[in-house]
């Protein structure tokens, strides 16, 4: 018999990458102060990239200690110039953040964790790049009023599958983790655990 798969997250594009590749998983929002987590790793100085992956696991172990099968948790932090960026918290930070990235390279630290019975089993680390052209600020502004709240959902303020593409000269790295999900490392892995026909 297939394990069961559960998400440990209530990110809507994460399961929507999920169910569009046929996997059907539950989605259950971990318990988890990620607030509290974040600040306590960068008062360790703790770089951006393990700051995703131990949040990734953190999530995937809360979950996976009451659910059976296999539970997978996901992060993704934005580093540029090893400065760790959040999800902006309004329209305002979205400008800033946009205004920030302008010019400039930035590297999206997408974490999965893979747990069962509460104890990690599987890591993967995909860490696309992203060149944002110059960004007059007639832009930005027009861009955060066109894109709306839906941007405060991501750390980067856009959504690449969207108007967040008009942001971009490159991009390095697989469409998948750039939207917050490895998703081709993912499958090859539940096709060993016999949870995908092979």
């Amino acid at each position: 018999m297939s394990p069961r798969i559960t998400l440990a997250s209530g990110s809507a594009s994460r399961r929507a990458l999920l169910a569009g590749a046929g996997i059907d998983a539950d989605s259950i929002k971990p318990n988890v102060d990620e607030d509290a987590a974040r600040a306590a790793m960068r008062a360790e100085g703790m770089s951006v990239r393990d700051q995703a992956m131990q949040l990734a696991e953190l999530k995937a172990i809360k979950v996976s200690a009451r659910t059976p099968g296999l539970v997978i948790g996901g992060d993704q932090m934005l580093s540029l110039e090893n400065e760790a960026f959040d999800k902006p918290a309004d329209l305002d930070a979205a400008r800033d953040h946009l205004r920030k990235l302008s010019g400039k390279t930035h590297t999206l630290e997408t974490a999965i964790v893979i747990c069962e019975n509460g104890t990690p089993v599987w890591r993967h680390l995909a860490r696309p790049k992203l060149t944002v052209r110059e960004l007059s600020d007639a832009f930005v502004d027009s861009y955060v009023e066109r894109a709306g709240e839906a941007l405060l959902s991501t750390v980067g303020a856009y959504q690449l599958e969207g108007l967040g593409a008009q942001l971009f000269t490159k991009i390095e790295g697989d469409y998948f983790s750039i939207l917050g999900l490895p998703l081709l490392p993912l499958l090859d892995y539940l096709r060993t655990r016999g949870a995908l026909e092979s």
